[in-house]
């Protein structure tokens, strides 16, 4: 059978490759005194609050479950366009929010509708794998420009004038970031715009985790920039969501019929029953308890941190945002005898049984040095998870 050449320019996606080698090991462990910790996958371990559940319920009883609008449900839009008014004084009218099929999907359908055969984007390296794949999947190109720590692992103005050619369509973005959970700053992103529009690209920017910053400095909306930034978001992280997906997408009025007609073709429309259930996202109480898990995930950051630095496991950049550490780990890898993060992640599941991703999805600007820690799951497990590292540090010694 021939396999397509867009299919053959995906690569793996070595966080799941990795939490399959996991996954297998941890049946070994399962019975000893140390089972298999993950901190390898970005997912809260919080799940929907009760109003959503209800909601959900309530919808099934209800036979609310044939399709909606394509672009979905009229009363979400709504919902989210109060969010944005609400928590960041940002006014984005429900008629440029399209709402999807997860993140995902907001990514595929803005990516279909805007690059055209060989049209290159850039994007940071580190950044998030899939995001490049999305371009690559349109038979785009994603162009990888190389960030430092000393640029918080983020795009400048300066980074994407230098990088642009003739073949250059725009920029996609993150903020916060994956794997880094560092955010761009405010001004330095109006800067990106400016470069970007002056040359008539445009301005993708995933802000799936923009909820969970924990920064004022730069917990602000892109949006805010102006109606022609495109972002992309998602009911996944700050609304504990993974399994329901569900996200949405904010455009410019005149793409939506475009996105609308691709997302037609392409998904029919998004989870009927996940989108009801969304609705109750927005409740005060509900919003009460994801301020409250918030501020769970930034105590875990600010314990965490500190543990890992002590152990060797240097975070350069603290993140603002997210639930993630993104740790050198040369340092204390050479210690052990080992090379590279790839190996490091690989003998942390053998050694110490713990489960964190190496680097090397996320681009190769230094990320052989670099490992990622999720802090998304419990204070429990993230004590227990030092105290193994740092068994396994004093034994090798």
């Amino acid at each position: 059978m021939r396999i397509s050449s867009r299919a053959e320019r995906i690569e793996p996606f070595y966080v799941m490759e990795v939490a399959k080698a996991a996954s297998t090991l941890a049946r070994e462990f399962a019975h000893t005194d140390r089972p298999m910790i993950f901190l390898n996958i970005g997912e809260p371990d919080f799940t929907a609050p009760p109003l959503v559940q209800e909601a959900a319920a309530r919808a099934v009883r209800a036979g609310a479950t044939r399709y909606t609008h394509a672009i979905g449900l009229d009363h979400l839009r709504a919902r989210i366009s109060g969010w944005y008014r609400e928590r960041f004084a940002v006014d984005v009218p429900a008629r440029r929010i399209v709402v999807t099929a997860g993140a995902s999907a907001a990514l595929q359908l803005a990516c279909l509708a805007l690059i055209e055969a060989g049209d290159e984007m850039l994007l940071p390296d580190p950044s998030y794998p899939c995001n490049r794949h999305f371009v690559s999947a349109a038979d785009g190109r994603a162009v990888l420009v190389p960030t430092t720590a000393a640029e918080r692992f983020q795009l400048s103005a300066a980074k994407v004038e230098d990088a642009w050619t003739e073949r250059t369509r725009g920029v996609l973005l993150a903020s916060p970031s994956n794997p880094t959970g560092t955010s761009i700053a405010p001004d330095e992103l109006r800067r990106i715009h400016e470069v970007v529009s002056k040359r008539g690209g445009i301005t993708l920017i995933d802000e799936i985790y923009l909820g969970l910053s924990y920064d004022s400095t730069f917990g602000q909306t892109a949006l805010a920039i102006d109606d022609q930034v495109i972002s992309i978001n998602s009911f996944s992280k700050y609304f504990n969501m993974t399994g329901w997906r569900l996200g949405w997408l904010v455009v410019p009025e005149a793409l939506v019929p475009v996105i609308e007609r691709l997302a037609q073709n392409l998904f029919i429309c998004p989870s009927t029953v996940s989108q009801y259930a969304a609705l109750a996202c927005f409740e005060p109480e509900s919003i009460a308890e994801y301020e409250r898990r918030r501020a769970e995930f930034k105590a875990r950051r600010d314990w965490f941190i500190p543990q890992l630095d002590a152990l060797g496991l240097k975070v350069p950049v603290v993140p603002d945002g997210a639930f993630y550490a993104w740790a050198d780990c040369s340092a204390f890898g050479e210690k052990l005898g080992i090379a590279n993060s790839w190996d490091f992640a690989f003998e942390a599941m053998k050694k110490a049984h713990l489960a964190i991703t190496p680097g090397r999805d996320f681009g190769s600007a230094e990320t052989a040095r670099f490992v990622r820690f999720s802090t998304a799951s419990s204070m429990a497990h993230l004590e227990e998870s030092v105290e193994r590292l740092r068994a396994w540090a004093t034994v090798a010694a």
